[in-house]
């Protein structure tokens, strides 16, 4: 494995019945990564702090609540290398937090089977680890890339807006965001009636109003999707367009767990106090973060202790529901671990809409129209 740096929070729940102190511990997990190029001059560098700012903010509001029942929740932040799953398990951690590529979360969670270690995915969007490549021990915060499409096209259906065309860039992301949509599309009753890869590089850019005006000239659409998670072209085909035609996907119109404008259901009390603590706005890995911490919080605060496996089975409970500021509560999905939750849709300065929209039923949750439901899943846990 990879060397990482290992931010360790810990938690520290104390008993009103208990005279010593009991303790939960949560581990921070992330791998440096290398800055993504700015896709305008505008946009600085990227804070060093995503997610971990989040689950700063977790464990303050943590200490908020648990005070009125004894509990106390203490932050400590260490960097041990290497063998990372040795030692949180030597050290009796059983909840981490985990902002790492594919490859790395899935290593670490085949490390960790069989230790008692829950694992809460705030990064990764892929599908895979839902389905064919899912782990017993990993839960998912972080929306998947299904759900994120699921959310887009329910909002676009909606407003009747069922031809879209498709620009798709050359990442292999860009591929697995492409076939989301795709999925999304014969799902709720949409048609890709045009596609085409971008091909132009950075400096063709500069020419960013012909091409894109050169690619969909002849073609008679709805809406522009664009799959481009790398920013390359994404950013430029909005009104560039030949036809005047919104751009939803990765750029223009898009959904995610987490929106810096939202601002409903006690959500701006939240967005302040993130502010207040960080110095910026807070980002959707943040979110994630802040879900993954806030989980083991409440369930710690429900099941009265401070005991991993309770904590773990908690978590697990059908009628586990936190409150998320998003008008809904969120809880984990059995056969996936996905956390089930609203999303938020919008472009860079306001959210348009919430999902799931009305009218877009399910025999058990609407919640569970977003990303693949029990009988398309292709997940079985181990």
């Amino acid at each position: 494995m990879p060397r990482l740096i290992l931010l360790l929070a810990f938690v520290l729940l104390v008993p009103a019945h208990a005279a010593g102190a009991e303790e939960v511990r949560i581990a921070w997990l992330s791998l440096p990564r290398e800055a993504p190029r700015a896709p305008s001059v505008l946009d600085g560098p990227p804070p060093g702090d995503t997610g971990l700012a989040g689950l700063r903010l977790a464990v303050a509001d943590d200490n908020a609540g648990g005070r009125f029942l004894g509990q106390s929740f203490r932050l400590v932040e260490v960097r041990p290398e290497a063998d990372a799953v040795e030692r949180l398990v030597k050290d009796g951690i059983r909840f981490a937090v985990a902002d790492l590529p594919v490859a790395d979360l899935s290593r670490l969670a085949d490390a960790a089977k069989g230790s008692g270690l829950i694992l809460f995915n705030a990064g990764a969007e892929d599908d895979s680890l839902r389905e064919k490549d899912c782990r017993a021990n990993l839960l998912h915060t972080m929306p998947s890339r299904a759900m994120q499409a699921d959310a887009l096209a329910q909002v676009l259906v909606r407003r009747n807006w069922k031809k879209w065309a498709m620009l798709v860039g050359p990442a292999p992301e860009d591929q697995l965001r492409a076939a989301a949509i795709r999925r999304a599309a014969r799902k709720f009753g949409a048609k890709i009636v045009a596609e085409k890869p971008w091909t132009y590089t950075r400096d063709a850019q500069r020419n960013a109003e012909g091409e894109v005006a050169l690619l969909t000239r002849d073609w008679s659409y709805d809406v522009l999707m664009v799959a481009d998670e790398t920013d390359e072209f994404g950013d430029l085909a909005l009104f560039n367009t030949f036809d005047p035609r919104p751009v939803a996907g990765t750029q223009g119109l898009s959904a995610s767990a987490w929106h810096p404008a939202h601002d409903q259901w006690g959500a701006t009390q939240a967005q302040n106090r993130f502010r207040a603590q960080a110095g910026r706005a807070m980002a959707e890995r943040d979110f994630a973060a802040w879900v993954a911490g806030r989980a083991v919080g409440e369930a710690a605060m429900r099941a009265k202790s401070a005991d991993p496996e309770r904590i773990a089975a908690m978590l697990r409970n059908p009628d586990f529901a936190l409150p998320v500021y998003k008008g809904r509560t969120a809880g984990f999905r059995p056969w996936d671990g996905q956390l089930r939750q609203p999303m938020l849709v919008g472009w860079a300065r306001g959210v348009v809409a919430t999902a799931p929209q009305e009218g877009f039923l399910h025999p058990v949750t609407d919640l569970d129209t977003l990303g693949t439901d029990r009988g398309e899943n292709a997940c079985v846990l181990r």
